[in-house]
């Protein structure tokens, strides 16, 4: 596999095991900082108030001044350490999920890759070949002399066809081990051919196999209805006489097995009454190397494409059919989503903690509730559109956030902090216009904090 499907490269997953180790390592080593810090800062204070012992009145204000303001930096930590801690493993949830979801969209690349480039079967249109003897000269030495000698050479020259008339018919089998698929090709054509030459009679009609086929059956070349005889193993040229002036038809047919595409090669030859009609029985099928056909049909889960070219028409790229799939668009959307995921969640909480009195216990449970939405769109939206999918979670979202306020204003506020912080982001990352979005989002939680401390919000409560 192509080594952009592995994964985004430096991006950190908890999926292998020597990041994981050194994530827990590294966490733990913060851990310790914190604590050594909050004790450093406790011994202090104490220090202090034995120092003032002989001070009583200053060792009682010093004291109860920094006891208290000990303990909110304490509650402050408490809320903060809670925060780190759910958001450092949210990341790495989500930095997880965001390497696996482009591993699955460069799975899905290569997959619809496969279906239309490598093998093919590809015809390339026959050609009537014919020998004539040409003069040339050259020089050589005789007895210390140069001499020039004249000679004549046999030179190959084609006939240009005088009409085409081919058929093909696929089929398409998908139960394959190893391949996305293989054509089953029936092919017919008959090719007209007339003799202008005045002198030549003698010709050969080459007309070769598709390359890139797996399997080829009943291959004959037929003159008139009489089979012609194949006379080396291998070799596609078929002798036959034509008189000047006369006119005869060479008709190929065989059965074939390849690759997932069909496509018809002029070799670069003048196309004339030329008519080339491909019957598809699968779908869905489209024509390839964007050369459109003059004629399309569908009908009865079978489609007909027919190319018509009159009069000395060159088509230069090898043209057919081949197995139309659904192109993969945004690509890239997801994961860049889930990348900045812990930077809207620390928008949402900080909006909560602006609007609201949040506890421990609410901060956790809003922490949960955010990243299983997040987890759940992520894998919800590879089976129908992201956007209809947050767009239903947000609705889950909102109803459970109303629940956050003990009362009727206090749940207000929870819901719009929700919709600021929260939906809208996330829906304008979804959206190809995120800078509009996100900056709608971005204003509406100012206006938002505006109206909550400057007007008459100010006495938002909640019960806990």
């Amino acid at each position: 596999m192509n080594p952009s499907a592995q994964g985004i490269p430096g991006l950190p997953d908890l999926t292998h095991p020597q990041e994981l180790i050194q994530f827990g390592t590294q966490a733990l080593k913060g851990s310790l900082l914190i604590v050594f810090l909050v004790i450093a800062l406790g011994i202090a204070i104490a220090l202090i108030s034995f120092s003032l012992r002989r001070h009583p009145t200053a060792q009682t204000v010093f004291f109860n001044e920094w006891a208290i303001n000990y303990a909110q930096i304490l509650k402050g930590l408490q809320h903060l350490a809670l925060i780190i801690i759910l958001l450092i493993p949210g990341f790495f949830l989500c930095s997880t999920l965001s390497n696996r979801y482009h591993h699955w969209e460069q799975a899905r690349v290569a997959q619809v890759a496969e279906t239309v480039a490598g093998d093919k079967l590809e015809q390339t249109a026959p050609q009537i070949r014919y020998v004539v003897k040409e003069p040339y000269s050259y020089t050589t030495t005789v007895k210390d002399k140069i001499v020039k000698v004249n000679d004549t050479q046999q030179v190959n020259r084609y006939l240009t066809l005088a009409g085409s008339q081919i058929q093909v018919k696929l089929n398409q089998d998908v139960d394959v081990k190893g391949r996305s698929s293989i054509y089953k090709v029936d092919y017919t054509a008959e090719y007209k051919v007339n003799n202008p030459l005045t002198d030549i009679n003698s010709f050969f009609f080459e007309a070769p196999p598709p390359n890139g086929y797996s399997l080829l059956a009943r291959y004959k070349v037929e003159r008139d209805g009489t089979q012609l005889p194949q006379k080396n193993p291998g070799d596609y040229g078929f002798p036959f006489r034509l008189e000047p002036g006369a006119e005869t038809t060479l008709k190929v047919t065989y059965q074939a097995q390849g690759g997932p595409r069909w496509v018809y090669n002029a070799s670069g030859q003048l196309l004339s009454k030329f008519r080339l009609t491909t019957i598809a029985d699968f779908s869905p099928v489209d024509f390839a190397s964007g050369i459109a056909p003059n004629n399309k049909k569908t009908e009865k889960g079978s489609t007909a494409f027919t190319w018509i070219f009159d009069d000395n028409v060159s088509v230069k790229n090898p043209f057919g059919v081949f197995t139309n799939t659904e192109p993969v668009r945004n690509t890239g959307i997801i994961p860049r989503l889930l990348l900045l995921a812990p930077a809207v969640f620390i928008w949402w909480i900080i909006l909560l903690y602006l609007s609201l009195p949040m506890s421990l216990k609410n901060v956790a449970i809003a922490a949960g509730i955010f990243f299983a939405c997040i987890l759940t769109l992520t894998y919800l939206g590879r089976l129908i559109s992201p956007v209809l999918v947050w767009t239903m979670i947000s609705l889950i979202l909102l109803s459970l956030m109303w629940g956050l306020g003990g009362n009727r204003r206090a749940s207000l506020a929870a819901i719009l902090c929700t919709i600021a912080g929260s939906v809208i982001p996330v829906l304008g990352l979804l959206v190809p216009y995120s800078g509009l979005t996100l900056s709608l989002a971005g204003l509406l939680s100012a206006v938002w904090l505006a109206v909550r401390h400057w007007y008459s919000w100010q006495t938002v409560t909640t019960e806990h």
